[in-house]
C-alpha cells in the first residue's frame, strides 16, 4: 500500500522512517550511474517530500523503486517549465516540501531548474540535500554561469 510506505525508504531491505520536512524547495543531488551513490539525507528528503519534481519520471522512478520510496512525482524540465513552475510555486506557497532532482547529479548545474530556484530563493525557501554540497550550494546561490568544471 503506497500510503503506508509514505515517508519511508528501504535500507538493506528494511523500512526506515524519514523525519518530517519543513516547507521549502529541496535541491537533491542524485546518483550519476550507481544507484547506491546516494546519501541518507537525500533518501530521507525524497521519502518525506510532498512531491518530487524531476526531469524524467521514468528515470527518477527507477531510483525511488530501488529504495522503496512512494512519493508522488511530477515532471519538471525545460519543455514544460513555463506551465509546471507556477504549480510548483503554488505548492510551496501552501507550505509543502518539494524535492527537485535532475536525472543524474545536482539540479540547477546540468538541468533547467534555474527559474524555480531563483523564485524560491527570493522567499528564502531553498534547502539542499544529498551529495555534492559544493554543487548544491552553487545551484542554490542562483548564480548563473555558462561553464562548470567537475573534479574527480
Amino acid at each position: 500500500d503506497p500510503e503506508q510506505r509514505r515517508n519511508t525508504y528501504l535500507l538493506a531491505g528494511r523500512p526506515v522512517e524519514a523525519p518530517a520536512l519543513a516547507e521549502g524547495l529541496y535541491l537533491v543531488a542524485t546518483p550519476i550511474g550507481n544507484l547506491r551513490d546516494i546519501t541518507l539525507r537525500a533518501l530521507e528528503t525524497l521519502a518525506a517530500a510532498d512531491v518530487i519534481a524531476c526531469e524524467d519520471t521514468r528515470v527518477t522512478r527507477k531510483l525511488l523503486d530501488h529504495y522503496g520510496i512512494a512519493t508522488p512525482l511530477t515532471p519538471y524540465h525545460e519543455h514544460n517549465a513555463a506551465a509546471a513552475r507556477p504549480k510548483l510555486l503554488a505548492r510551496l506557497a501552501e507550505g509543502e516540501a518539494v524535492a527537485l532532482v535532475s536525472d543524474a547529479g545536482t539540479p540547477g548545474i546540468a538541468a533547467a531548474a534555474g527559474s524555480i530556484m531563483e523564485e524560491s530563493a527570493a522567499s528564502r525557501r531553498i534547502r539542499t540535500s544529498g551529495r555534492g554540497v559544493g554543487s548544491c550550494a552553487r545551484a542554490a546561490s542562483t548564480l548563473r554561469s555558462s561553464s562548470s568544471f567537475f573534479l574527480r
